[in-house]
């Protein structure tokens, strides 16, 4: 039972080692040109993240939340989009580099739609790679790529944001149900106040979160922030593991 335990813990890796085997059976050199790859982005791995986790804790201590509610947030609209696409631009390193980063994001406010967004910048549209691009390719297949993947990025991240919801997204386990309202966004329609007064009260003619509420029920809260007009509410919910 604890074999099984571990293997379904680690069932990627076992699943990985499962392939090394099979490569070894039947193709033995196969098998340890695949070895030496693997130790070469394993040492990738270890010289860029530890830097990456670094600049995101510093940056998930520095920047407040508010500030990227009001740039990267559902409410950002045009502004978010073009930050986004910014950020992923002059971006440096590959692009697993972006993940947490992205996860840091997402946390503090950004949208699903600018997190895809950044991603894909980084991936495919980042300027070293577009010079790159340029001296070997030529600036004009240059360009036409960049506008045609400028204008696929956008489609998908928004079927992205519609098909995938930020309840969708995974959360650490002792994450507490988060909720935070764009003060950019609210149109203070009242409507969330008069939905759970004990959560939500106005301020200055835009809605706030109560301090310290309780007795949250879930359900009215998603319903809630579904009916938001102005999608200014943000809710990310507790998991249970």
């Amino acid at each position: 039972m604890k074999i099984i335990k571990l293997i379904k813990a680690n069932l990627f890796a076992f699943l990985v080692l499962l392939a090394y085997l099979g490569l070894m059976i039947f193709d033995r050199n196969l098998a340890l040109f695949s070895v030496k790859n693997s130790q070469y982005y394993l040492k990738e791995m270890i010289t860029i993240m530890p830097p990456i986790f670094i600049l995101t804790a510093l940056l998930d201590l520095w920047v407040p939340k508010e500030t990227i509610l009001k740039y990267l947030g559902t409410g950002s609209k045009i502004k978010g989009i073009f930050l986004s696409f910014l950020l992923g631009g002059i971006s440096a390193g590959p692009i697993y580099a972006a993940f947490p980063v992205c996860v840091m994001l997402h946390k503090k406010g950004a949208s699903i739609r600018n997190i895809v967004i950044i991603l894909s910048s980084w991936a495919v549209i980042k300027v070293p790679m577009l010079l790159n691009e340029v001296k070997f390719l030529g600036f004009q297949f240059m360009i036409v790529r960049w506008v045609l993947t400028v204008i696929a990025i956008i489609v998908f991240s928004w079927l992205t944001s519609i098909m995938v919801k930020d309840k969708d997204m995974p959360v650490e386990k002792n994450d507490l149900p988060l909720l935070t309202i764009n003060p950019k966004a609210c149109i203070g329609c009242r409507l969330c106040t008069k939905s759970c007064p004990e959560v939500f009260k106005m301020e200055n003619g835009k809605a706030t979160v109560v301090k310290d509420y309780k007795n949250l029920d879930e359900k009215i809260i998603s319903q809630t922030v579904t009916d938001c007009p102005a999608n200014a509410i943000s809710y990310n919910q507790k998991i249970s593991v």
